[in-house]
This record gives C-alpha cells, sequence and structure tokens, in this order.
C-alpha cells in the first residue's frame, strides 16, 4: 500500500505539469493556434499548413494587485464559436469589408481565485488575441507577459521608437525612424523604448506582421521589446514620460473591460499586404453623424515652401492651385493665427467655398509634453477650450484640423486623442495627426479621423540629403509595413525640384506613390510652380485621381526593393510600380484582370520627365521600371 501511494505521488508533479492544449484552427483549416497552460504558465503557438510559424509565446499580465502571468489554472474553455462582421469605411484599402474567424476563449484563474480571460480569433488571413478582466474593482496592470517567438532564422523589418521627449523641441516619440529592413530577429534596438508596430517577419515561405487594435482609452498604446532573445519579442509599455499632464502612462481601469487585440496577419505576402486585420478588429464605428467626412486631396504649402509661406496672398495662391487641379482641399499650416488670423482666415474660406475648396488648419497638441513655440497652442487641451475653438471653427466654415507634436502613448494620452476626436466629430470637423502616435484602427472607430502621419514623411525629405537618399527604400519598404492596416499621411509627390535637395527618386517614382500610399486626405507637396513643369497628361491624371478606393490588389514587390499595387475607384484601374533600388528592371506582369486598353505614364529620359504610351494589358504585361523609377498604368475595366 505504502509503495503504490509513493508511485502515486511520484506520478503527480508530471500530471500537473502535463500541457493542456485547446486549439483554434481559421475557417478554411489553414492555420492553427494552439493554447497551452505548461508549468501553470499560459502559452500559445501558430502553424500554417502544418507547419510552425511561431513557437510557444507567452500569455499573461501582471497587475499591482495580482498576477496572472504565473501559477495559472484552467477554469474551462468555450467551445469554438462562428464569428461574422461586415462594414464599410471612407478610407483604405477597399470601402466594403467582410471578417470571417472562428473563436475560442479560455477561463483562467491564479491561486486567489482572481480571473483573467483570454479571446482566440482566428481567420484565413491571421490570429488575433485580447484579455478579458472581468470586473474586480480597480485594475493596475503594470505589464504584459504577451510575446511573440519566432524561428531565429526568421529575417525582420522592425522600426526603433525614440526615447520620449528627446529631439527637436522635447517632440518624441513621433513613429518617424526609418525601418531595419531584412536583419535578424534579435537584432540590437538603436534605441531601449524599443519597436514599433506594424512589425513586419519573413520565416521560410510564410509572411507576418504583428500589430496592435481596438485602442478605446482602457489601455495604454504598447510596442515590442527593445531584445529579443532567441527570437522572442515581448509586449511593452510605453515609458512615464509619455503621459497627458499628469495622468497615467500604464492601464488603470475600474470595472471589467477589454484589453487591445494583439493581431497577426499571416500567409503569403501578398495575403499579408492585402490583409485587413487591423480594422477588421478594430472597435465599430461610434455613433456619429458622418456626413461631414468627405475624403480628399488637399495642396499644402508648407513642405516645400515651409514658415514664410503661410500669409495669406501664398494661401489664396495655394487655393486656386487646389481648385485647378480639382482637389477637394487646401492645408494651412502652423501660426496661422499670427501671420494670417481669424478674420482673414473667415476671409480665406469664404472665397475657397467659391471654388468648391475647403480649409484644414493646423494646431499645436500643446500640453507640457513639449515646447514647440508654433501656434495655436492650448486650444485643444481640455473639453471647453476644444468646444469654444471648434465652435467658431465651424462657424468660419472649416472642414477639418491638423494637430501635431503628441506626447507618446500612454493611457491618459490615448484618452486625450479619443477626447478630441469625438469633441471634432461633434462640430463637424476631419481631424489629420502629426507627431503622432499609430492610428490602430481609429479610422474605423471615428471615422473623421481620416489620416495620421506616424512616418518619416516627405518633410523630412526636404530637411536633410541623407533622407533623399533613403527615400526609394524607404517608401518601397512602408507599404509592407506601417500603411499595410492604417491611412499614412506621407504627404507624397514632389515631381519637379525640393530647394536645397537632390532628390533620388524620379518623376513617375513619385507620381505613383499617392496611389500606393493610402490616406483620407493626401496631401500633395508639390507646389503650382512645379506642377507648371509637368505634362498636360500628367495633370489631366491627377485631376482624375479618386479620393477612395473599391478594392486594392498586390501585384508584385518585396520590402524594400519593389512595390507593384493595383487600386479601383468605381470601373477604373490604376496599377503603379515604385523600385526601390539604383537599378533598372524589366518586370513581366499578369495584368489579365484588365479587360480594355491602359494609359501608362512612366520615366522619360530626364529623372523630371515622363513618356506616355497606350499598352494592352494580359497576363504577361512588360513594364521596365528605371534605377529609383516609376510607374502609372489607368484602364477602364
Amino acid at each position: 500500500m505504502i509503495k503504490k501511494l509513493l508511485f502515486i505521488l511520484f506520478l503527480l508533479p508530471a500530471v500537473v505539469g502535463k500541457a493542456q492544449n485547446i486549439s483554434v484552427k481559421s475557417p478554411d483549416g489553414s492555420i492553427s493556434l494552439t493554447f497551452k497552460l505548461k508549468n501553470n504558465q499560459a502559452f500559445y503557438n501558430v502553424s500554417r499548413n502544418g507547419t510552425q510559424v511561431l513557437e510557444d509565446s507567452r500569455l499573461g499580465v501582471i497587475e499591482k494587485e495580482a498576477n496572472l502571468s504565473d501559477a495559472l489554472s484552467l477554469i474551462s474553455a468555450e467551445k469554438q464559436t462562428i464569428v461574422k462582421d461586415n462594414y464599410s469605411l471612407y478610407t483604405g484599402k477597399k470601402k466594403n469589408y467582410s471578417y470571417l474567424a472562428n473563436k475560442r476563449t479560455v477561463h483562467l484563474k491564479n491561486p486567489t481565485g482572481k480571473k483573467l480571460d483570454i479571446i482566440f480569433q482566428v481567420s484565413n488571413d491571421g490570429i488575433a488575441f485580447r484579455y478579458f478582466f472581468p470586473g474586480q474593482g480597480v485594475v493596475n496592470i503594470w505589464s504584459e507577459s504577451s510575446s511573440f517567438k519566432f524561428d531565429t532564422d526568421t529575417k525582420a523589418w522592425l522600426q526603433p521608437i525614440a526615447e520620449a521627449k528627446t529631439g527637436w523641441e522635447h517632440t518624441n516619440p513621433s513613429y518617424e525612424e526609418y525601418y531595419l529592413k531584412d536583419v535578424p530577429v534579435g537584432v540590437d534596438c538603436p534605441t531601449k523604448a524599443g519597436w514599433v508596430y506594424p512589425a513586419l517577419f519573413h520565416s521560410k515561405d510564410t509572411w507576418m506582421i504583428v500589430s496592435e487594435t481596438w485602442m478605446d482609452g482602457n489601455y495604454c498604446a504598447t510596442r515590442l521589446s527593445p531584445e529579443a532573445k532567441n527570437g522572442e519579442y515581448h509586449v511593452t509599455f510605453p515609458g512615464d514620460k509619455e503621459i497627458f499632464t499628469d495622468g497615467n502612462a500604464k492601464p488603470q481601469v475600474k470595472g471589467s473591460f477589454y484589453s487591445p487585440w494583439r493581431i497577426i496577419a499571416l500567409g503569403s505576402l501578398k495575403t499579408v499586404t492585402e490583409s485587413t486585420l487591423g480594422t477588421d478588429l478594430a472597435k465599430p464605428a461610434e455613433k456619429i453623424n458622418t456626413a461631414f467626412v468627405k475624403p480628399g486631396i488637399a495642396s499644402w504649402s508648407w513642405v516645400l515652401l515651409k514658415d514664410d509661406f503661410t500669409v495669406y496672398n501664398t494661401q489664396k495662391q495655394f487655393i486656386d492651385y487646389a481648385a485647378e487641379m480639382k482637389w477637394q482641399y487646401c492645408l494651412i499650416d502652423a501660426d496661422w493665427d499670427r501671420k494670417i488670423g481669424y478674420e482673414k482666415i473667415k476671409e480665406l474660406a469664404d472665397y475657397a467655398k467659391t471654388k468648391n475648396v475647403g480649409l484644414i488648419l493646423w494646431y499645436n497638441s500643446a500640453g507640457k509634453w513639449n515646447t514647440v513655440p508654433y501656434t495655436p497652442k492650448n486650444k485643444l487641451i481640455s473639453a471647453e477650450s476644444r468646444a469654444a475653438e471648434f465652435s467658431k471653427l465651424k462657424s468660419i466654415g472649416i472642414k477639418g484640423i491638423k494637430a501635431d507634436f503628441f506626447g507618446g502613448d500612454g493611457q491618459s494620452m490615448i484618452k486625450y486623442y479619443i477626447d478630441l476626436f469625438r469633441d471634432a466629430a461633434k462640430y463637424g470637423l476631419m481631424v489629420n495627426c502629426h507627431g503622432t502616435t499609430l492610428p490602430r484602427g481609429w479610422q474605423r472607430t471615428f471615422p473623421n479621423v481620416v489620416t495620421m502621419e506616424s512616418i518619416k514623411g516627405m518633410e523630412f525629405i526636404t530637411f536633410e540629403q541623407q533622407n533623399a537618399d533613403e527615400e526609394p527604400a524607404h517608401a518601397t519598404t512602408i507599404p509592407f509595413t506601417r500603411n499595410v492596416f492604417d491611412p499614412m499621411d506621407f504627404t507624397p509627390m514632389a515631381l519637379y525640384k525640393i530647394p536645397n535637395i537632390q532628390r533620388r527618386t524620379t518623376a513617375a517614382f513619385e507620381l505613383a506613390t499617392p496611389v500606393i500610399f493610402t490616406s483620407g486626405v493626401q496631401h500633395m507637396a508639390e507646389t503650382p510652380e512645379g506642377m507648371s513643369h509637368v505634362p498636360g497628361y500628367v495633370k489631366a491624371l491627377l485631376r482624375e485621381l479618386p479620393v477612395s478606393w473599391d478594392e486594392t490588389r498586390f501585384i508584385d514587390g518585396y520590402p524594400g526593393k519593389l512595390v507593384v499595387m493595383a487600386r479601383r475607384s468605381g470601373n477604373k484601374w490604376f496599377v503603379c510600380g515604385i523600385n526601390g533600388e539604383n537599378q533598372e528592371k524589366a518586370l513581366m506582369l499578369d495584368l489579365s484582370f484588365l479587360k480594355n486598353e491602359a494609359k501608362l505614364i512612366s520615366d522619360g529620359q530626364e529623372k523630371n520627365s515622363f513618356t506616355e504610351q497606350q499598352v494592352k494589358p494580359s497576363a504577361k504585361t512588360s513594364v521596365t521600371l528605371k534605377p529609383y523609377g516609376g510607374f502609372v498604368l489607368v484602364a477602364d475595366n
């Protein structure tokens, strides 16, 4: 009897430590996520077509009040259910979206009885998980154990985030660094703050892009750890300085709430590039009047002409320019309140209205998180000041605002964004944020959020030659990373000259970027002077350029080297390509979905010149890209 008891006791640790596996598969069966408890810690892994693409990765959180990362036990696991969703967006890869996934929830507890739910959803293009915290008083979350563990042979495209309160006038972080391209996982991060989303990975024949979505103010925005021992990146929180006034950085919530979704789109490069998981899992649109939300193209003087030209006469010229190009908006940038004034802005708004052009005005996000001197300042930081300012803008007839220089990713700063979006919607104002965090699906939750910068864009090219030198590789990386899920205000297209800078890209490369980059309002860098040097057929193309898309297809490319994308608006297709390398490329493209003859605009003999020809698209359409060159093909279907 004693021997039998000892034998049972000997076996007991093995039974307790044994992994408890719970699986969720995609509707088509190609992707499988497995959850397990191993030594009382929660893990998950992911397989595609039977091959593991994400190794055992951690789950769980550490609260001030409780450890929900270790010593966990399984209460129960719900049966797999189907999730379906259909929605529309004003801006993005297409107009109408459908989402289909299988869902499963596991209910866990720690030794004190504190509970945590983990919700998994697996679609045909990726996986997602998030935490649910049942209402158990005030919750203070200190950290997450969540991680993404890749095979050590995996390659990565990663953008570091700058340390808070560094840089010009203490304006960092603002998601304005270059991606490290095709580097091994675990490569040293240039900063201590970590890597931003989206982060792209390539392992064998599978591409994976990691991000997050569903930012409702109950959580901070997160990022990936700067170190990745054995290929494992952990979800980390923003620094203590990344706050709104005296608010909190880490999540602090009373009652029940959800964390953001952690998402991984995975599959072929085409599948990942076309994925819409970032909005599929975003919080649905709030009930606000959206009749005023109208995507468009804007003229903009500041990016090439800078501060001295934010004056009445120049802005009137740019209103005329927008009208001539049949663009919908004109953006008037920093210091307009001092250099033009509200009364004269009203005159410009009235004049613009006669030209069917709407005005967008710049604002400093203000607060004590930056020391930027530009104005208007201190107009947005309280509900009362926003109401007063937005009411004034509505009476003037302003269509939107550009708010600049935000202070990071802490929970209080995320709440500030949301308050700003909601208040702007009340007064019929669209919002564009610069010096900002990643949108993370906000364009679905708040349809008046038409674009956000969150990128090292055209303005940096105008500052330093090294940024112009980097543009070809940078511009062919971000369609696979930053711009996959969210609108991006790169402010593209300098067709002629950039003052004091030698542009590396060709004119046709620049012409392709407003189609390849998606943004609810596309702010064009080119000036009236520069536009006067381009041929009439290029101007005609830019006058008919769509402001929203019905469909998007990835045609060809590789991050940092080449991008060919096709976008459809109505029955008109725009197929655009850009070459990120300093070598000519002869492409053979499958354009058999185009039924009619097409117009092809590509590079001429000189860097700033174009050629135009008619082509008959087929399954083997030949297009030659010059070094750092591009093309735009337009066809009716």
